[in-house]
């Protein structure tokens, strides 16, 4: 792949997945990154309920919608590199023929029965089993199937703002954190810090902006407060990209260095062509719908005594139904 494909690919997570939070970004730079060295990850580590085989992929298919699962990780170094909780786990339905895209964000604390046995908070099955455990889970209780995954460790995201000069936003509310993990900045796993990011225009380097788009504590909205954010600085991002050219493409790809996990085959380059090419069909803002599991769609409560968000199944599976199958 020539460097002006391996940016088209780079572009494409950008103007295809519109408004689906900070980990569709960095899709395209794992498209960029995995096509420079010809590797490619799969499930991760074997877990209790492997994914079924399937002869010929919704995604391989030219035309056909398919279902992407994005999964992003703290790389938290309190757990071994292939067992870490996902901090963000974002469905999106790609339809080409309507030229349309769905994402649904799906909470972290949401507790749920996994695949092959048990039941705890769903940021958990990444860590029992990779990512295959986290996609049989996510099909089992959502009723749908999944035909790619991308795993994504955020601790690249701060090199690449820095790479691109930094982001500016103006930011409506007030964030206040006195419990921010600083493990960003420290060698000890468990230091905390404050951060706080006031009302009005932000110009925000990549430590800024990282500490801005994870902080989820005091956040009346908690983690759906957060995953705003992300939007936000998304959006901001893509503003950034606006400057990038293909001499830029090496320093963007090693910043992500060992950052990413993805079942996609990268070097189907007619396919990344059509995704190209519907990615420049993809303009108005109407045609990326967002979906939060919000309101009626769960409640809280206290499971052995963790914060937990119980799913109430009847509101759900309808709306995924509607929107996924």
């Amino acid at each position: 792949m020539g460097w002006r494909s391996a940016l088209a690919v780079f572009l494409i997570g950008i103007l295809v997945s519109g408004l689906c939070g900070i980990l569709a970004y960095f899709l395209p730079v794992v498209a960029a990154a995995y096509a420079q060295t010809g590797q490619q990850a799969r499930s991760g580590r074997a877990g209790p309920a492997p994914l079924p085989a399937a002869p010929t992929p919704a995604s391989a298919i030219r035309g056909a919608a398919f279902t992407v699962l994005l999964m992003g990780s703290d790389d938290d170094s309190k757990f071994p590199s292939d067992a870490v909780l996902t901090q963000s786990m974002i469905l999106v339905r790609v339809d080409p023929a309507a030229r349309h895209v769905t994402m649904l964000s799906i909470p972290r604390d949401l507790w749920v029965p996994f695949a092959g046995g048990g039941t705890a908070k769903i940021d958990a099955a990444y860590a029992l089993g990779g990512a295959t455990r986290a996609i049989a889970t996510v099909e089992h209780d959502f009723g749908i199937r999944v035909d790619e995954y991308v795993w994504v460790g955020l601790k690249g995201l701060i090199k690449l703002i820095d790479y691109l000069g930094g982001v500016d936003l103006t930011t409506a509310n007030p964030v206040l954190d006195d419990f921010y993990p600083a493990d960003v900045e420290s060698t000890d796993p468990y230091a905390y810090k404050r951060v706080a990011v006031l009302p009005g225009p932000q110009h925000m380097d990549g430590l800024h902006a990282l500490e801005y788009v994870r902080s989820r504590h005091d956040d009346i909205q908690e983690d759906f407060g957060r995953s705003q954010r992300q939007q936000q600085v998304l959006l901001a991002l893509r503003t950034k990209v606006r400057n990038v050219n293909p001499s830029d493409l090496p320093a963007i790809v090693a910043t992500f260095n060992a950052e990413f996990k993805t079942s996609f085959n990268l070097l189907d380059l007619g396919r990344l062509r059509s995704l190209l090419a519907l990615a420049s069909q993809i303009t108005d803002p109407s045609q990326v719908e967002q979906l939060i599991l919000t309101g009626d769609y769960t409640s809280s409560s206290v499971v052995d005594g963790q914060d937990v968000l119980l799913p109430n199944w009847n509101t759900i599976l309808p709306l995924v139904q509607k929107n996924f199958t």
